[in-house]
């Protein structure tokens, strides 16, 4: 199989720190969490490496590592940095000619500050990442693709969304997107309407709670989701029983799914953290839980878990069958402090997932007849 992934190519500076020399603020109510830098003071740290990331990139090495031949549509600079980047992926059996290279801004770069629960804090610095046009989206790039994937996209990168998504399903490819927040936020109409070229959603829990609005005043919903929430007790997954909360507007998680799939959106992946990921399609809503493990680093869990789903779906693999196999190498890769050494290549994976099913007891909820 063939993959294509389009979006961010990032440099990953990596600072852990000892529990002990930083202090961290929790907010009771709003439950986020603060670490304390104090102004002036120079921090003892555990370690300081320097790592090839990004959405675009983590993604690729994932598939790279599956069997599937992938590669990269990304923007990098003219600089040092760049090189990196290219030689990381040649490494890995990503494909590079569609790499841009380009003097306006150097290649995006970011440092990652990390310490108690190993949740890092992220300064970017996105460069040529946001430089994107609709110019450099060859649809040529997308033909005889098994699978096109489009991660993130920042600044006026994220203006070529719907092109990508519109060339990519022309292209007869399976489409995968995984829209960053902010494009979630300020682009809400332009990703709707890109529904139906797409065939694989993937947000965040938060990322989701964005498009509640939008979708909650739509009419273009069949009846009977009201009654279906109401079957749903306490003793479900947490999204099942919270719902999903965004500017006073509240959507259960049946009725988010509904509404979604009927602006023409064939697969929706909510990823909720430690208590799992739920898939919407065609025939209901599936949740599998998360795979326990030492959590070393959180960045690029949620690029693992989606681009090993998209992979085995786009293969034809049954729905169960790929969210346990995302749930494993997300679990791997947490296990690291970066966003790749721990992807698993498509046999550690077979035999990781065989060895923990019964971890990773997958339940499903038909839709209402």
């Amino acid at each position: 199989m063939r993959a294509l992934c389009i979006g961010s190519a990032m440099v990953d500076i990596i600072v852990l720190v000892n529990s002990k020399d930083v202090e961290r603020m929790t907010m009771t109510n709003a439950t986020s969490s603060f670490l304390l830098l104090e102004q002036g003071l120079k921090i003892e740290s555990q370690s300081i490496s320097t790592h090839i990331g990004g959405g675009a990139v983590n993604t690729a090495v994932s598939m790279a590592r599956l069997g599937m031949k992938a590669g990269v549509l990304v923007k990098v600079g003219e600089d040092q940095n760049g090189e990196r980047i290219l030689d990381r992926m040649t490494l890995e059996d990503v494909e590079t000619g569609a790499v841009i290279r380009t003097a306006e801004a150097p290649t995006g770069t970011a440092v990652m500050v990390s310490s108690h629960d190993r949740n890092a804090t992220i300064f970017t610095q996105r460069g040529a990442n946001t430089l994107m046009r609709t110019s450099d989206i060859n649809p040529d790039l997308m033909q005889d693709r098994d699978l096109v994937y489009i991660t993130s996209l920042s600044g006026r990168s994220a203006d070529c969304f719907g092109d990508i998504a519109t060339k990519a399903d022309a292209a007869g490819a399976f489409v995968a997107a995984n829209p960053g927040i902010r494009q979630l936020t300020l682009r809400t109409a332009s990703i709707l309407d890109s529904f139906p070229h797409i065939d694989l959603l993937a947000v965040n829990r938060v990322e989701a709670e964005t498009l509640v609005p939008a979708l909650a005043v739509s009419d273009d919903v069949t009846d009977g989701t009201d009654e279906e929430e109401e079957e749903i007790d306490n003793d479900e997954p947490r999204l099942m029983a919270r719902g999903l909360h965004f500017g006073g507007f509240d959507l259960g998680l049946i009725d988010f799914m509904t509404r979604v799939r009927a602006r023409g959106l064939a697969n929706i992946l909510i990823t909720d953290g430690i208590e799992g990921a739920y898939l919407a399609n065609a025939d209901g809503v599936y949740h599998c839980p998360t795979l326990r493990t030492e959590v070393k680093g959180t960045a690029g869990a949620g690029d693992a878990f989606t681009s090993t789903l998209s992979a085995l779906l786009a293969s034809g693999e049954k729905v169960e069958a790929a969210l346990r196999a995302a749930a494993v190498n997300a679990a791997a890769v947490v296990a690291a402090v970066d966003t790749q050494s721990g992807l698993l290549n498509r046999d550690q994976l077979d035999e990781k997932v065989s060895a923990v099913a019964a971890q990773l007891p997958v339940t499903s909820w038909n839709w209402p007849t």
